[in-house]
Formats: C-alpha cells, sequence, structure tokens
C-alpha cells in the first residue's frame, strides 16, 4: 500500500470538533450507542491511562473513553501519567488492586518498555487491557491469553513522510528545514522520524539543519524554536514536527518573531489548533488519527472481551495487533474538512465496530 493509499482509506467520521478545545465532562457525555443488553456494566470499572489532560491529543482520547463508559453505563477514570513511567505503571498497579478481574483499561504507554509490567500486572489481575502506540516488538497480545485484548497503532513513517513532502512543497521544494521529534524511544516518533528522513533522502534539495527531541512537548518544543531562529535565522525555510503539539509550540515561536505564515510548519494528530492553523495558512499539513475514537475503542476493546461479547484467543492475530487509519489534512483538504468535522457534529462511533478502521496487521 503506498502512503497515498494509506490515508485514502481513512473513514470519514472524525470527531475533529471536540479537539483542542476545553473538553468539560458535561459536553462530552454522548448518547448511550446501544451495546448488546448482555453487556451490562455492572460493576466493571473502566480506565484510560493517558499522558496529560493538557495535551490536546490525550484530552480528547479521554473524552472518547468517558463517551464509551457512558455508552454501558460504567464508571470510569482518566490515570494520568504526566509523563512520569514510574507513576503510570504504579496508577494501574493501585486500579487493579482496587478492582481485579472487573478492570478494564485502555492504555497509552508512557514509553514502550512500560508496556511490559503494564500488561503482566493486568494478566495477573485477570483484568483486561488494550494497548495504543508504544510496546515493544517481542511483546505480543496473543501470549497473554484474553486478558491483553489487544494492541493498535498507526503506521508513523507514511505520516511522516506525507507531512515532510508537504512541507516541502509548502516552501518550494528546497531549502533548509528544522525538524522536532518524540520522546526518542517511543514507536510512533522512530517511525515518523524515519518517515521524514525518507522524504529528505528522495527530495535530494531539503537539507535539513538540526533535528531534536521535544519529547512531543509544546513548552520544549517553543523553547528549542526560538533558539533555532537565533542561531540559523532566515536559512530555515520550513519546521517539520512530529505532533500537532510541538509544532503548535513552534508556531508560537514564529508568531513571537512575526514569522507565522511566512514558515510553514506540519505536524501529526489532528487536533483542532492544528487544523485551524492549516486553514489560516500557518501549517502546512497534519494528519487526523482522531484521539476522540481511539479512547473509546480501546476501552471496547477491553470491555467486549471482559463480558465475554468476544473472545481474543478465538481472533485472528491480525485483529490484536493492527494499525488503523488515518488521514492527510494539508491544503488541498482543508475546507472540505472543515465543513464535515468542524462546523457540523460527525455522528458518533459505532464502538461496536471494532476493527472497522483495520489499515493492516503489524509485522510481528
Amino acid at each position: 500500500m503506498t502512503p497515498k493509499e494509506f490515508f485514502e482509506r481513512a473513514a470519514t467520521d472524525r470527531r475533529r470538533f471536540l479537539i483542542g478545545s476545553a473538553l468539560g465532562a458535561g459536553a462530552l457525555m454522548l448518547p448511550g450507542v446501544g451495546l448488546r443488553r448482555a453487556m451490562a456494566a455492572d460493576d466493571y470499572a473502566l480506565a484510560s491511562s493517558i499522558r496529560s489532560l493538557s495535551n490536546a491529543f490525550h484530552s480528547a482520547w479521554n473524552a472518547g473513553g468517558e463517551a464509551f463508559a457512558k455508552s454501558v453505563s460504567g464508571k470510569y477514570s482518566a490515570l494520568v501519567t504526566e509523563g512520569n513511567s514510574e507513576k503510570g505503571v504504579a496508577d494501574i498497579r493501585a486500579f487493579l488492586a482496587q478492582n481485579g478481574a472487573k478492570s478494564v483499561l485502555g492504555c497509552d504507554p508512557n514509553d514502550s518498555p512500560d508496556a511490559r509490567p503494564i500488561v503482566e500486572a493486568v494478566h495477573a489481575a485477570g483484568g483486561f487491557v488494550t494497548t495504543v502506540w508504544n510496546k515493544p516488538d517481542d511483546l505480543h497480545p496473543w501470549d497473554f491469553g484474553n486478558n491483553y485484548v489487544a494492541h493498535m497503532s498507526f503506521d508513523g513513517a507514511p505520516a511522516g513522510q506525507q507531512t515532510a513532502d508537504a512541507l516541502f512543497e509548502a516552501m518550494g521544494g528546497s531549502g533548509g528545514i528544522v525538524a522536532l521529534g518524540g520522546i526518542p524511544s517511543n514507536v510512533p516518533a522512530i517511525q515518523r522520524k524515519a518517515g521524514l528522513m525518507e522524504a529528505i533522502k528522495a527530495n535530494g534539495k531539503v537539507e535539513l539543519l538540526d533535528f531534536q527531541d521535544a519529547d512531543w512537548d509544546a513548552t520544549k518544543a517553543n523553547n528549542i524554536v526560538s533558539a533555532w531562529i537565533t542561531r540559523f535565522g532566515s536559512d530555515i525555510k520550513g519546521i517539520w514536527a512530529a505532533n500537532d503539539g510541538m509544532a503548535i509550540g513552534a508556531l508560537e515561536a514564529l508568531r513571537a518573531e512575526g514569522l507565522a505564515g511566512q514558515v510553514p510548519v506540519t505536524g501529526i494528530d489532528g487536533t483542532k489548533d492544528a487544523v485551524t492553523a492549516v486553514k489560516n495558512g500557518e501549517m502546512a499539513a497534519t494528519v487526523d488519527w482522531d484521539p476522540f475514537w481511539i479512547g473509546g475503542i480501546a476501552l471496547s476493546l477491553s470491555y467486549h472481551a471482559a463480558t465475554g461479547a468476544i473472545t481474543p484467543e478465538k481472533e485472528p492475530k491480525d485483529h490484536r495487533e493492527f494499525y488503523a487509519t488515518g488521514k492527510l489534512i494539508g491544503k488541498a483538504d482543508i475546507e472540505e474538512y472543515w465543513k464535515t468535522h468542524i462546523e457540523t457534529s460527525p455522528p458518533a462511533p459505532d464502538w461496536n465496530d471494532l476493527w472497522g478502521r483495520f489499515d493492516k496487521a503489524i509485522a510481528g
């Protein structure tokens, strides 16, 4: 599958109108989606383990988790790591100690190695977990019976390459760029950087002036870009960022120097701030993963397993370790996207459609 085909297969029912805004609990609750009556919530405890509620991506993820929990009348909580792996693992262990086999989790491990102790703890407690984005390559759901339900991710290499190509086009096809990476050991950060480097190699006319990891953090990105502006000045013709949070941090640094709209920026995640910046001509592109759907579907997978609606061990491996679809949002797409995802409210996701956005199996 070509990168273009990867993005063209994206589902159209995105929830971008929620992302990047102030996500109050009262505004987040959606009407029940109607899982089987046999799947009554009973005393199941549902939780999302995420990085930060101040991060637009994870705030939307949390909204999706809350919406799914409401659809099954389940009790819900957010376990927030604030980028601290020890805290993330400890909070999940405390949640498991309280809820045991009734624990239902959707988890974005803070770092890839964190996934193993999390999965082992869930397995020992008899709970159910679906991980997203980060895990070691040798850790597989099928090695933990039904308790490690699935691992879902998005192929970051095409995203990194496509946004880089959009950046190069916006800056005229040549010149110097600077680039912001995520946490170096995170799988998405590795993949997206690989896509960037492939795009630079294929282009042949773009020079990478510097690459620094900003750990997915907007403030770190802002500080790095401010220093780059002092160091490289007008040699910077474009800024590539591995996520939208860092892209917005970069954009704020450009705004402070009166350079917004003159130096194109790209990001990845499809947050509302980034989509707005694309519409305003300050960013060249982003990629929509739909974190609202991610937060809900991760819990839905785990909940279906917990209640016996699915038996993970009986599912094919590509249902347990898979890439889902994403969509490139650039200059050519922004007006239609804005009308269908910002100005109007798409229908609530079908939480029973567990693999409706399946793209391809993760090799493993």
